[in-house]
């Protein structure tokens, strides 16, 4: 198969990922999900019209003349409702979120009133019609929709979910994920220490990303590099939506994956695609699963997952914004680039009057995962690229926050 090039191999995968089913799920629980249905309000709010402020609620047209001197005929608290009329001359001392009582329509703040006795209040400002006042149903309206499905809920959503006491939440179910490393050289974590080993990264840091998209996935531990034994734990794997296969994907003669997923009737559309680091990335699917195989170097792994498995794990739990936000820097210093493959360089950012700068990291090989623990984002070189001068302006993929957008690269690639 040819090396497909980035926004191909983004959309075939994207074209083979489903949006899952739904499920309810408690309030508490549904931070960062994605709604299933529409929210429709259950009543007006606020319940009717209330105060914004402490301070008194007058008639805006007795505030002509100011100072004036009007009488204090109640204190109405937020919770409870007016039981007094308010006419020419008089107001009610009245608390934030209090109900606004019949006859006022405009509310004087505290601090710009001054208290002659008890019953008597100074008003020294005037104010316009309606000053200070949230009106009925300003935030909520009966019957309207005030939440789409498809949003994200965080935690201004869930603010909005509890008031209208939507207690059970429907949302998009999670993919059930396993990940599964492959190679004799590999020693696991709990592994006794042999020097003689490579410790095996790869589980661990896509096990983090996978947990940073608020889904819990299954570590397979380490397949061995023979038929049978790789069979058995990719068979373990196909029990889940989505395996990960770290390693084991290129043409030698002691690397099983390809024929071992071909025995198992998995369908695969590429087995490399046009990016550095991450070109050895191949996809596939049966009827019930997707599988990603991931390069055995570290930073092609977590680079590959950022641009190919985080955004289909994304839509299949119902997100709109698939993408790590991306944002325009100065480039530090010059960087190479050899036509052919879309580069991803590995970045921190600082920022001065000007804007963001973005300086490569120590060592941009592939195997120094140190260059992935230090960057802030991946600066994109386009395939068409014969380098970049210091000082231009570049485009960085953000790593490590949770912000997302519609598109990948905007028009850069």
């Amino acid at each position: 198969m040819n090396h497909f090039s980035l926004p191909a191999a983004q959309q075939l995968i994207l074209q083979h990922t489903a949006r899952l089913d739904t499920e309810i799920i408690p309030l508490a629980h549904s931070l960062n999900r994605v709604l299933a249905k529409d929210i429709l309000a259950n009543r007006d709010h606020p319940p009717y019209d209330v105060s914004a402020m402490d301070g008194y609620a007058v008639r805006a047209k007795n505030l002509s003349t100011c100072p004036i001197l009007l009488t204090v005929t109640e204190d109405i608290r937020a919770g409870a409702l007016p039981v007094m009329t308010v006419s020419d001359g008089q107001c009610a001392r009245i608390m934030t979120g209090a109900a606004l009582p019949h006859g006022a329509d405009t509310v004087i703040r505290a601090e710009d009133t001054e208290t002659v006795s008890p019953d008597t209040v100074q008003i020294n400002v005037g104010a316009t019609l309606g000053t200070d006042i949230r009106k009925q149903g300003e935030n909520l309206r009966t019957g309207t929709i005030v939440l789409q499905a498809g949003m994200t809920i965080t935690p201004g959503v869930l603010g909005i979910l509890a008031m209208v006491k939507c207690a059970q939440v429907p949302v998009y179910c999670q993919p059930r994920v396993a990940i599964l490393s492959t190679g004799d050289e590999l020693e696991g974590l709990d592994d006794p220490f042999d020097s003689n080993k490579i410790p095996d990264a790869n589980s661990h840091t896509l096990f983090a990303q996978v947990s940073a998209l608020g889904i819990t996935p299954t570590l397979l531990g380490i397949a061995q590099d023979n038929p049978v034994a790789l069979a058995h734990a990719i068979r373990r794997g196909l029990d889940y939506d989505v395996l990960l296969i770290s390693g084991g994907t290129s043409v030698g003669v002691h690397d099983y994956v390809r024929p071992t997923l071909a025995e198992l009737d998995i369908q695969m559309h590429f087995w490399r695609v046009a990016i550095r680091p991450g070109h050895p990335f191949a996809f596939g699917t049966s009827p019930k699963n997707q599988v990603f195989c991931l390069p055995g170097n570290p930073v092609s792994s977590m680079v590959c997952f950022e641009q190919f498995v985080a955004p289909a794990l994304r839509q299949a739990m119902g997100q709109r914004r698939l993408f790590r936000r991306t944002l325009t820097a100065r480039l530090s210093h010059a960087i190479g680039h050899r036509h052919q493959n879309v580069e991803f360089v590995r970045v921190q950012l600082a920022q001065d009057q000007q804007g963001y700068v973005a300086t490569a990291t120590d060592s941009q090989s592939s195997g120094v995962l140190l260059s992935m623990a230090h960057a802030d984002g991946l600066l994109i070189v386009p395939a068409d690229s014969n380098g970049l001068a210091a000082g231009e302006a570049v485009t960085v993929q953000c790593l490590y926050d949770m912000d997302y957008q519609n598109t990948p690269f905007g028009a850069l690639i």
